[in-house]
């Protein structure tokens, strides 16, 4: 969420949108693309949540390897599992959380079969990006996971993120 880990390397980022003056006057290729800068994907899967980028292209760790439907009755044997989309705001005070999104998958590592609905992800991506909170959809379990990782990564933040964001990771 931040571009330094904690080892003090430089983390991947994505640099959809560039800020100059030449790509603002663009109206071609590429026009009305979003910045992805701001947004990180983490995977809750029991009671486990952790930052995985490669959840941005489909390519998280639980994801790989897995042929996905469109069709729940296709992973009968899958456990659940959540992408939530969390956006970062810069305020003067400081940066915060200011956007949460979930989206359900079903994965059945076993037989490499899963079930998603893209078209969520991606609106949950959208929403995140502007800055809605939508977490009811997850259980106590998984909010108390996401709000660990969520002080863990960088309390600051977390206490400077609307009381909509706490609230909802409450219980």
């Amino acid at each position: 969420m931040d571009n330094l880990n904690k080892t003090g390397k430089k983390q991947i980022a994505l640099n959809i949108i560039s800020g100059n003056e030449k790509s603002n006057k663009h109206k071609g290729f590429g026009a009305g693309s979003i910045d992805l800068n701001s947004v990180s994907p983490i995977i809750i899967d029991g009671d486990e949540a952790k930052i995985d980028i490669g959840a941005m292209h489909a390519k998280s760790k639980v994801e790989r390897g897995i042929k996905f439907s469109a069709n729940k009755e296709d992973v009968p044997e899958g456990r659940q599992v959540w992408v939530v989309w969390v956006a970062v705001d810069r305020t003067p005070e400081g940066q915060l959380y200011g956007g949460a999104t979930a989206c359900e998958m079903l994965i059945d590592t076993e037989a490499k079969r899963g079930w998603k609905i893209l078209a969520d992800h991606v609106n949950k991506l959208d929403y995140a990006i502007k800055r809605r909170i939508m977490l009811d959809e997850l259980g106590p379990v998984e909010k108390q996971a996401l709000r660990t990782l969520l002080i863990t990564h960088n309390e600051d933040w977390w206490n400077r993120s609307s009381s909509e964001l706490k609230s909802a990771l409450e219980g």
